[in-house]
């Protein structure tokens, strides 16, 4: 599979001096203009680091027990760590909505299409930011935090309420904790290489800069890296969720090198293809 890493330029946080400053009073068009345009577009911040588990995802604040959680079924996938604005029309999820804020502002996206159906495993959604519009619709800045899987459907109206439990990337089998970092770091730095370069041959070829890409790791530790790899991976979205559904982060960043192996090398055909049979001028303008 040959796929196109979208890096985004900025790392957006609550934090970010480019994060809209949303609230539930009435704000400036500006920020309904950013929202409508990059509605449904996920962008990745850094998630925060763990003291005790560096490689874990950002830990959901309630039990450890399996939870209900309310469900939103789109045809996206959203990852830990993951930034997604939202639009909120459909009068069911506004329900939800108005039930969310005297709550705890969280819901669980799921991934669903009209071929493959509604997926089992989604990622909860935190609310950071939010609008409240005079005919009832929200723009909603959300970001990405704990993995589960729906055990059980305990309702389908007005909207979906499931019986979810967590999931966390399992620990890897080797019992040498220094080797078995070793080998994450070393899968995390082949596939941050992997993807500098497809960014390289992507901008050469859409006649773009061949810039040194930044620095797309950005400190953080192997397990959140996966995910905002895997996040990158935009306009394919069973792809995206057989990435989120893996419970080992060695074998995440493995299928991310081979994707992003395979990407380098068509591009690296294509790129070679153009320098042989460059476009004329007459023949670009025709």
């Amino acid at each position: 599979m040959a796929l196109l890493p979208q890096i985004p330029t900025t790392f957006l946080s609550p934090k970010s001096p480019n994060f809209p400053n949303l609230t539930t009073s009435n704000k400036k068009n500006k920020n309904k203009a950013y929202l409508k345009k990059r509605a449904n577009l996920l962008r990745c911040s850094a998630p925060d680091k763990h003291q005790h588990n560096p490689n874990a995802s950002p830990q959901p604040s309630w039990s450890d027990e399996s939870t209900e959680l309310p469900l939103f079924p789109l045809p996206l996938v959203l990852f830990p760590g993951a930034i997604l604005p939202l639009q909120i029309f459909e009068f069911r999820y506004r329900i939800m909505m108005h039930t969310l804020l005297h709550t705890d502002l969280r819901f669980g996206l799921i991934f669903s299409d009209s071929s493959s159906g509604t997926a089992d495993v989604g990622c909860v959604a935190e609310v950071v930011k939010h609008e409240r519009l005079v005919d009832d619709r929200f723009f909603l800045i959300c970001k990405g935090q704990h993995r589960f899987r729906v055990s059980k459907l305990l309702r389908t109206k007005p909207y979906l309420l499931a019986q979810v439990d967590w999931l966390e990337d399992r620990p890897p089998t080797r019992t040498n904790n220094d080797e078995r970092d070793d080998d994450l770091e070393s899968l995390a730095g082949d596939v941050e290489t992997y993807m500098k370069d497809v960014i390289r041959l992507s901008n050469r070829l859409n006649g773009k800069a061949e810039k040194e890409a930044q620095d797309l790791r950005r400190n953080l530790f192997p397990t959140p890296f996966s995910f905002f790899v895997a996040s990158t991976f935009e306009g394919a979205p069973r792809e995206q969720q057989a990435l989120l559904e893996l419970e080992d982060t060695a074998a995440r960043l493995r299928r991310e090198k081979d994707t992003l192996k395979n990407t380098l090398n068509y591009l690296t055909a294509a790129s070679a293809v153009k320098d042989v049979f460059p476009s004329s001028p007459s023949s670009s303008s025709s």
